[in-house]
């Protein structure tokens, strides 16, 4: 079942609105059209509890200009670039520095912070938005698509299509937070996360590959087995303490392009609760929400989150692909299909 609702009104004047799937195990996802945004997630725990497991705002308007990109669709290029720098087909494009030295989630008016155009389709619900040429210095116009369809299986599954008239770089991602707990529960340092992976890119302290891929097995980056997050958020490796915790990518391994793979599995033992993440892309992003105290908005349970409150596990192209030619490719060309998939399993251990 899907229902629509009026959410309030953007700067712009574009009417907010919000959509809710419910299956037929009481799951409910909420989504609005405010950067094509998960918005909130309610799934039971062990004991049949139903609670909001995803961080989230009070307010519609809320969603516009969060410093935390809260659930949101990020793009045209998810994550960073180094000092902005984009050369594509021989041409240097300058973007947008919005982080530190860097160029962060497509810039300030990025996807993120724009309304979509929205309506319900079958089963799932459809956003749909027109990137111009020139859009926050990007070459070439995209036409982006992004589908979301709620299973009676507890499988949140969404898909990326896009377009170009040119080349362009364009990569996506969701940048839900997690707390399995509840999301107004404390932190989320209990909880463990397992990967498919051993490799991590080396980062410098802004987030920036070096070029380097790291072995990781044995380190406090070693996540190919059951991680607890709290055992290692003050570590010296790879400048785990420097940033305040986890914000490092970790590539899939033996990733092959096209193919939906399990990426990893988030657990909470105190609920039961765990989020399986598969996806088509080549890895992710795992960010403990090291500076969510920051200029947050208030919360779905009217207060404000702390740092800690959420962990994202963001499925997504390499880091500053555009900059380091031996990762792959996140450019897309004329005559070409962007289509990505990402599911989020929702299940309960006992």
């Amino acid at each position: 079942m899907i229902e629509v609702k009026n959410w309030g009104v953007a700067p712009s004047g574009e009417q907010i609105l919000l959509y809710t799937l419910t299956n037929n195990r009481g799951t409910e996802v909420r989504l609005t059209n405010v950067g094509a945004t998960i918005c909130g997630v309610r799934f039971a725990d062990r004991n049949g509890n139903l609670d909001e497991v995803l961080l989230g705002y009070k307010h519609g308007e809320d969603y516009i200009g969060d410093c935390a990109t809260c659930g949101k669709t990020v793009g045209r290029v998810a994550n960073r670039i180094k000092l902005g720098h984009l050369e594509v087909e021989g041409k240097v494009y300058q973007l947008e520095i919005n982080n530190l030295a860097n160029h962060l989630h497509g810039g300030t008016g990025g996807y993120a912070n724009l309304v979509w155009q929205s309506k319900i389709e079958g089963e799932s619900v459809l956003f749909s938005l027109h990137s111009p040429d020139g859009d926050q210095n990007y070459p070439s116009a995209v036409d982006v698509e992004v589908r979301y369809t709620l299973s009676d299986d507890d499988e949140l599954s969404f898909t990326y299509d896009a377009d170009s008239d040119g080349t362009t770089p364009f990569m996506l991602t969701n940048h839900a937070y997690w707390n399995l707990s509840g999301e107004a529960s404390g932190d989320i340092l209990d909880h463990e996360l397992k990967l498919h992976s051993t490799t991590s890119l080396e980062m410098t302290l802004d987030h920036i590959p070096t070029g380097k891929i790291l072995d990781v097995v044995g380190t406090p980056l070693d996540f190919s087995s059951w991680r607890r997050f709290g055992d290692d958020i003050a570590s010296e490796y790879q400048n785990i303490d420097k940033k305040g915790g986890y914000g490092h990518f970790f590539p899939r391994d033996n990733w092959q392009k096209g193919t939906l793979q399990e990426v990893g599995l988030l657990r909470d033992r105190k609920s039961g609760r765990a989020v399986r993440f598969l996806s088509t892309q080549a890895g992710c992003m795992v960010y403990t929400g090291n500076k969510l105290s920051i200029n947050c908005p208030e919360t779905l349970s009217g207060g404000r989150y702390a740092n800690y409150a959420g962990i994202a596990v963001e499925c997504q192209g390499f880091v500053d692909a555009v900059n380091n030619p031996h990762f792959p490719s996140i450019m897309l060309h004329k005559g070409e299909h962007y289509h990505e998939q990402t599911i989020y399993k929702f299940e309960v251990e006992s």
